[in-house]
C-alpha cells in the first residue's frame, strides 16, 4: 500500500528544513510526528500549559490537513521534561482538547527534547475508520 505525506501549509517550511514530514497516512492510519509546544512562528513559550496547548493545536492542524480531527486519535505517547512537575496540568490541557473514548496513552518522562527549552513532545497515531460522531 503506498504511504502519502501530510504537510500542512503552515508546517511546510519545518517540514523542508528538517527533511520530515510532520505525518504519513499508510494503511488506514496517520502516524504524526511528535510536536513540541512551539508556536507555529517558532517561539517556545516558557509557559509549559501553553506549550502543551500548542503541541495539541498543531496535531490538530496535522489532523485536519488529513479531514481528520482529535478524536480520530487512537494511541498517543506523550514525553516529559519534568513529568511530575507537570503532569497534573498536562492533564488537565489533554481534556481541553480529546474526549472519550480516549485514545491509549503512555506518558514517558526524559532527560530532554530536540528543541531546547521543550517540556514535552507528543507522538500519536490515528485512524482514518474511526467516525467523529459514534
Amino acid at each position: 500500500m503506498a504511504k502519502r505525506a501530510i504537510v500542512p501549509p503552515a508546517l511546510r517550511a519545518a517540514s523542508e528544513k528538517l527533511n520530515m514530514s510532520p505525518a504519513i497516512l499508510s494503511g488506514g492510519h496517520v502516524f504524526l510526528t511528535g510536536a513540541t509546544g512551539g508556536d507555529l512562528q517558532g517561539h517556545m513559550p516558557d509557559d509549559p500549559a501553553a506549550q502543551m496547548r500548542n503541541a495539541f493545536q498543531k496535531i490538530q492542524l496535522i489532523l485536519e490537513e488529513a479531514g481528520l480531527s482529535l478524536q480520530s486519535m487512537v494511541e498517543m505517547t506523550t514525553y516529559h521534561v519534568g513529568l511530575r512537575g507537570h503532569f497534573e496540568t498536562f492533564d488537565a490541557v489533554r481534556l481541553e482538547y480529546l474526549e472519550a473514548p480516549y485514545p491509549a496513552w503512555t506518558a514517558v518522562e526524559v532527560a530532554g527534547l530536540r528543541r531546547e527549552g521543550a517540556v514535552i513532545e507528543i507522538r500519536a497515531v490515528a485512524s482514518i475508520d474511526i467516525d467523529p460522531d459514534n
